[in-house]
């Protein structure tokens, strides 16, 4: 089925060093932008992460030092990737949990001020979860009938993550073609940070969403314990996190 599309609409995939979001870093992009107008896009780029590629994530993806030894760094890349995908809403398979926290956090090392957070995020893997439960390999067999042969290749997931889009709107009926309702769909809380450590509440109160003070009011929290900020500051959390707080707690209490 073909895309009903108000915006670009970008599907993207990262191969990385590991999967945490705060201190691992990506060594491959790869993105297929589609128009309204089903004109299609693509560019994948390998990426020096500054740092030795974990013998076992290059197990998976197939990916080695040697492989991004003459790569740019992300920073060096950054603003022609935040310029492709302007304006654009985004896709992901596993997305809205992994790759675009992850790729927040390297535009926030990057110093390129791009914010994601206003647009849409379809993660396809979620609405796999939600009818099927299984794998991108298994979801791509199972809606498009095509073997995954180049499974942790970014470029064949992005490929692969579109294509499986398309499917699932063909089989539920109950899927809406529209990126707002797919969105919503394919969103397990209303974050207001990527990892979702912030969520908005019913009433769109910031609510800390972690932790001893987990379902609490996020000024309430800084309120009522002070040693609470410099604690996530200095602490291993996501840069977005830490931008999100920073920016509550200036809106509520100033410098």
């Amino acid at each position: 089925m073909q895309l009903k599309l108000k915006n670009p609409l970008v599907f993207f995939d990262l191969e990385t060093t590991g999967t945490n979001i705060v201190s691992d870093r990506i060594v491959e992009i790869s993105y297929l932008k589609i128009s309204p107008n089903g004109m299609e896009e693509s560019k994948t780029m390998r990426i020096n992460p500054g740092c030795p590629i974990p013998k076992e994530a290059s197990a998976i993806h197939g990916i080695y030092d040697k492989d991004v030894a003459n790569a740019p760094e992300f920073k060096a890349v950054a603003k022609l990737i935040a310029k492709d995908i302007e304006g654009c809403d985004l896709a992901g398979y596993n997305s809205n949990r992994f790759d675009i926290p992850l790729l927040a956090e390297e535009f926030l090392r990057a110093e390129v001020d791009i914010d994601l957070m206003r647009r849409k995020f379809i993660d396809v893997q979620v609405i796999f979860h939600k009818m099927e439960q299984r794998t991108l390999s298994a979801a791509y067999q199972f809606y498009c009938d095509k073997n995954l042969d180049d499974a942790h290749s970014a470029e064949a997931d992005t490929r692969a993550t579109y294509e499986v889009l398309q499917a699932q709107l063909d089989r539920y009926p109950d899927l809406e073609n529209s990126v707002e309702f797919l969105s919503n769909f394919t969103s397990f809380n209303r974050n207001v940070d990527f990892a979702g450590r912030i969520v908005y509440n019913d009433k769109d109160e910031e609510i800390i969403n972690f932790g001893k003070y987990k379902g609490q009011k996020v000024e309430d929290v800084l309120r009522n314990d002070i040693g609470y900020y410099g604690w996530i500051m200095q602490g291993d959390f996501p840069l977005h996190t830490k931008k999100v707080l920073t920016n509550i707690k200036l809106r509520a209490f100033g410098k």
